[in-house]
């Protein structure tokens, strides 16, 4: 005879009912943002699977972790899958002792967003130690904590960026090459998910793509308007848009929604140069990282930006997209208009003078500075200008370019779907730094193309480029740049023949070059596939970052003050600084360009220990 128990009855009655309402979990306008990963028991069955599965079995829960360590001390951030109510919110960190295991930290797993940070201070960057972080009785989650490669001659660097949510599943060809590559760096530039209002599930999807390459090396994450929820963003110092769109300024979420976002992507990257919160209390997170002796500045470019909206004339079919080619390109770079914006121009000129542990200098960002684009979304689509690129305003631009410029920096970016290789202009064509933009992991949203209307190359185009249209060229805001290489998508409905990939960076300390690289997502290095994309691999000289043409030259330094010394030039007639470099070589001439005089400080770590004022450049 079959027996159910009333409690069972009541069970059942209780399951069949309509769940309460739930409370948002950020704001009441927007009630489903991050709805796919709240508490377990609150996750709403729907027709249709999620961007993952967050019923995982307790002992996977810990999804995955991202670290860094820099001025001794590390910080690692784990991400979990959502827990149940009665489940423990603190998770622990493990590293690995003389053979055993010993915890050295706990951490509040918090709550939206299921990510939890460690920080250790002491930490001692010169031992590979393994770790792993534990939740509960079973769940574990393990990786490898590298040392810093200081003593490395070359220094590898993966940039990436744009991760299509509509090619689901894992990417294992790229994940293959990458750990043959072995990299000393992961740089994400942005877009990681594109689940606009579903970021932790989309950040945990992101996890699981990629947790076999960044579990046991540092990896740098920033987001980008994708991340945080719009198509576009122009952060106006935290303001709030009107639109997702955007081109008002602000962020459209809500800044408890964006802060999760931040929190979850970027906590464990060093701790803010200028931690002050911008508008709505959004946190800020521009940073430094020293790996390898290659000293990164990772920028925002996005969190300071006007909107074009209501600031200039609208000259398209949208407020950032001008498409009229008789237009006049300095209306648009009104006075008043901010790109990076003052707080991190004070970072930049700081990064510029401080070279400790530093031989040399890379700028980071999501974007990039400039519009190496014709051709939007579709083929059929040309575009004169996009406002979203950092090509605008065309000031703040040459600003942050003049500052990298004086590191002696290349800038390496992602964003525009778009793999090229470009060295900017600012003054002049070639007088600024070169500029590497990522391909798209997964080119399968908004494909873009370099195809001059003219169909001929610029003046001065790269000699025996398998490339028809290199050169010298305006790109549509009157910004000057030499367009190196490009990889335009042959066909964007043909995974093959997408142009996805990614960016790969050899630092050479020795020879002082950097090597940029453009791999296919689908090539098999491991197979001994050297196929780049056409016109790659580039190698520049780090020096010709700064591209002015000289007029004269300092003579070499006398009674240096260190074997490799942090090295000064200001030019005394205008107050400018030229530039701010250590010095592998000081019999090194030292280029100027105009007749000065001149002024040479210089030390170990920064200029700061020897001046030599009324110095004349020889001819």
């Amino acid at each position: 005879m079959l027996r159910i128990s009333y409690l069972s009855v009541v069970a059942a009655l209780l399951c069949a009912l309509p769940l309460p309402a739930q409370e948002p979990l950020f704001d009441a306008q927007f009630p489903n943002l991050d709805s796919q990963a709240r508490i377990l028991e609150e996750i709403k069955p729907t027709k249709k699977p999620g961007i993952v599965n967050m019923q995982v079995p307790r002992d996977e829960v810990v999804a995955f972790a991202l670290y860094t360590h820099q001025d001794k001390t590390l910080k690692l951030s784990a991400q979990l899958f959502p827990l149940s109510r009665d489940e423990v919110r603190t998770v622990r960190l493990e590293l690995e002792r003389n053979g055993e295991f010993t915890e050295v930290a706990q951490a509040e797993v918090m709550y939206p967003g299921w990510d939890a940070h460690f920080r250790v201070e002491d930490w001692d960057s010169s031992r590979t130690v393994n770790y792993r972080v534990r939740h509960g009785e079973k769940a574990t989650f393990e990786g490898l904590i590298r040392r810093d490669p200081v003593d490395k001659n070359e220094i590898v660097v993966a940039n990436l960026s744009c991760n299509s949510s509509r090619t689901k599943g894992p990417r294992e060809e790229m994940i293959a090459n990458i750990l043959q590559q072995d990299p000393d760096l992961l740089f994400f530039a942005g877009d990681q998910t594109y689940h606009h209002t579903q970021h932790t599930a989309g950040w945990l999807e992101w996890g699981l793509q990629f947790r076999e390459i960044t579990r046991d090396r540092p990896t740098i994450t920033i987001p980008d308007d994708h991340d945080v929820g719009q198509a576009n963003l122009w952060g106006e110092g935290g303001k709030r848009a009107s639109t997702a769109a955007g081109p008002d300024g602000g962020y459209f979420y809500p800044p408890g929604y964006v802060n999760m976002v931040q929190r979850q992507q970027t906590w464990h990257l060093p701790d803010a140069f200028d931690p002050r919160p911008i508008g709505g209390d959004i946190s800020v997170y521009f940073t430094a990282l020293c790996i390898g002796g290659i000293d990164f500045a990772i920028l925002e470019d996005r969190k300071f930006k006007s909107g074009p909206e209501g600031k200039i004339p609208k000259m398209g079919p949208r407020p950032d997209h001008i498409n009229d080619p008789a237009y006049d390109r300095s209306s648009v770079d009104v006075a008043g208009l901010s790109l990076l914006g003052d707080r991190q121009l004070a970072f930049l000129e700081a990064w510029t003078e401080d070279w400790e542990g530093a031989d040399y200098k890379v700028a980071l960002s999501q974007t990039a500075f400039c519009g190496a684009v014709h051709l939007h979304g579709q083929p059929s689509n040309r575009l004169l200008a996009d406002l979203d690129c950092n090509g605008w305003p065309q000031t703040g631009r040459n600003k942050a370019l003049r500052i990298i410029r004086r590191a002696w920096a290349p800038h390496l970016c992602g964003d525009q779907h778009l793999a090229v290789v470009v060295k900017h202009g600012i003054d002049e064509y070639s007088d600024g730094p070169f500029g590497f933009t990522s391909p798209a992991i997964v080119n399968t949203i908004y494909g873009r193309w370099w195809h001059p209307e003219d169909e001929k190359p610029g003046n001065n185009p790269v000699e025996k480029s398998p490339l028809p249209w290199t050169g010298q060229f305006e790109d549509g805001l009157g910004n000057k740049i030499d367009m190196l290489a490009y990889a335009n998508p042959p066909n964007v409905k043909d995974e093959k023949q997408r142009a996805d990939g990614y960016g790969l960076v050899r630092f050479d300390k020795s020879k002082g070059t950097a090597r940029f690289e453009c791999w296919p997502r689908f090539a098999k290095v491991a197979d001994g596939d050297s196929a780049q994309f056409p016109g790659w691999p580039i190698t520049i000289a780090m020096k010709d970052n700064d591209g002015r043409r000289a007029v004269g030259y300092l003579p070499p330094i006398e009674q240096p003050t260190s074997k490799h010394p942090v090295v000064q030039v200001e030019d005394q007639s205008t107050g400018e600084v030229l530039y701010t470099v250590r010095l592998h070589d000081t019999s090194m001439r030292l280029p100027v360009y105009s007749n000065g005089p001149f002024t040479i400080r210089m030390g170990t770590d920064r200029p700061n220990e020897k001046e030599i004022a009324d110095v004349s450049p020889e001819k």
